[in-house]
């Protein structure tokens, strides 16, 4: 009797450890033009999209299935919203601004103007949270640095000079030091936030990092590189890459559900003519089974998929189609 108990146990321990995400389509909708990310809001009622052609970022109610607001920040008029980031013991939605290197904070859930906060840089595009230290940092493309921003002021305290173009950034180490990603030339680099000293960095010739998530004891980070078509598994304690694997062309963003399934958005090649314009296919999602380091699924998004995020507890995934102008949504399940 005891045998037959502890082998039901294995199995159903076996079955546990190897059940895999199934995705089920909900639907596509229609949003503003070249919507560069999706964020879920943190009671995932919502899905905001920042808006790099238009005005201002869209509201999607997830209930309703349908776009129900457009906001648009001050200076909306010169476009070129990149990014955003919720902070919840702020009530808080900020989205950058390329075009003015301006960040918005706004109220949440009422989505009410609080201030504009200038990053002192120039083409500023993703930020980052620490709460320990209460601090914004926020990537600046074409001054090549990182604002780092006090909360409380809004002032800019000091800026990292990092490598060409930075992107992807993660507060680690309690918020004394940040990791910043360089797309233009292919750099992880670690830096002493109050100092603006450099700690650590390793170099991809040609890579294009893009974006950073890490697992939940900060102990492994993942990196997309656009260049080489990779995601890199990244050791923390060391600061190098220890795994990777290579996806679709143009990988953009990543999200991490589990501390296991890494969901990766694929662009798709790029136009011949103009990288900006409609890939010549459409692009990819791939979720990567972070124990083994392979890809368990892939299925064809719309034309240049770009945004994704899932939802805080672990039902959604959406991403966005740049080109096509909509977003798709999924269930998750296991």
């Amino acid at each position: 009797m005891k045998k037959i108990l502890l082998a039901g146990i294995f199995t159903l321990i076996m079955g546990m450890s190897f059940a895999q995400p199934t995705l089920t389509k909900i639907g596509t909708y229609k949003c503003g033009r070249q919507p560069k990310q999706v964020l879920f809001s943190p009671d995932n009622k919502y899905v905001i999209m920042p808006l790099l052609e238009d005005t201002g970022f869209d509201i999607f109610s997830v209930a309703d299935k349908k776009v129900i607001k457009r906001i648009t920040p001050p200076n909306s008029e010169k476009e070129g919203f990149a990014e955003g980031l919720f902070i919840p013991e702020k009530n808080a939605f900020f989205v950058s601004q390329m075009t003015t290197a301006n960040i918005y904070e706004y109220s949440y859930p009422d989505f009410k103007l609080r201030r504009t906060i200038s990053t002192d840089g120039n083409w500023s595009k993703f930020i980052a949270w620490s709460s320990e230290k209460q601090l914004l940092a926020v990537s600046n493309w074409i001054s090549n640095d990182v604002s780092i921003i006090d909360y409380s002021t809004g002032k800019c305290l000091r800026k990292l000079k990092t490598g060409a173009a930075p992107r992807g950034l993660y507060f680690i180490n309690n918020g004394n030091q940040i990791v910043s990603l360089s797309f233009d030339s292919g750099k992880i680099e670690k830096f002493d936030v109050d100092t603006g000293k450099r700690l650590d960095v390793v170099s991809i010739e040609n890579g294009a990092m893009r974006h950073i998530v890490m697992n939940s004891q900060h102990t492994k980070a993942y990196i997309s590189d656009m260049y080489y078509r990779s995601i890199y598994e990244f050791d923390m304690a060391t600061f190098k890459i220890t795994r990777k694997t290579q996806v679709f062309n143009n990988p953009n963003t990543i999200d991490l559900l589990n501390d296991r399934w890494l969901f990766v958005s694929s662009r798709g090649p790029n136009n011949k003519e103009d990288y900006t314009k409609r890939s010549p296919v459409n692009g990819k999602i791939q979720i990567i089974d972070t124990a083994t380091m392979k890809v368990i699924h892939s299925f064809e998004g719309g034309n240049q998929p770009t945004g994704l995020d899932v939802s805080d507890d672990g039902k959604l995934l959406c991403f966005s189609n740049f080109q096509d102008e909509n977003i798709e949504l999924y269930q998750i399940s296991f």
